[in-house]
């Protein structure tokens, strides 16, 4: 499995800004696609963001397009996750997800990071 630690949460008003990093380590990077995924209180968890391996193939919920931003850094072991034009309405607990090449399912799981929004 590899490891995954996020950062960069915090408060903001809304119409502002946050990017969000999320560290990888224990295998090798460039083997998973990457998610980012989000949970508000009383609500279940749901995909904002996804990126394939190479970077090349991003998909991004209904919610954050044209907002959000998913990238990564193969060499620095990092995906990213810009966010623009924040609302309250993206108030939650933002986890870092990885997936094995050809699995289907996001195995690996960071401890997330907090990010609220007030207006």
């Amino acid at each position: 499995q590899v490891q995954l630690v996020e950062s960069g949460g915090g408060l903001v008003q809304a119409g502002g800004s946050l990017r969000l990093s999320c560290a990888a380590s224990g295998r090798t990077f460039s083997n998973y696609d990457m998610g980012w995924f989000r949970q508000a209180p009383g609500k279940e968890r749901e995909i904002v963001a996804r990126i394939s391996w190479t970077g090349g193939s991003t998909y991004y919920a209904d919610f954050v397009k044209g907002r959000f931003g998913i990238s990564r850094d193969n060499a620095q072991n990092t995906v990213y996750l810009q966010m623009n034009s924040l609302k309250p309405e993206d108030t939650a607990v933002y986890y870092c997800a990885a997936r094995r090449l050809h699995n289907t399912v996001f195995s690996s799981w960071g401890q997330g990071t907090q990010v609220t929004v007030s207006s």
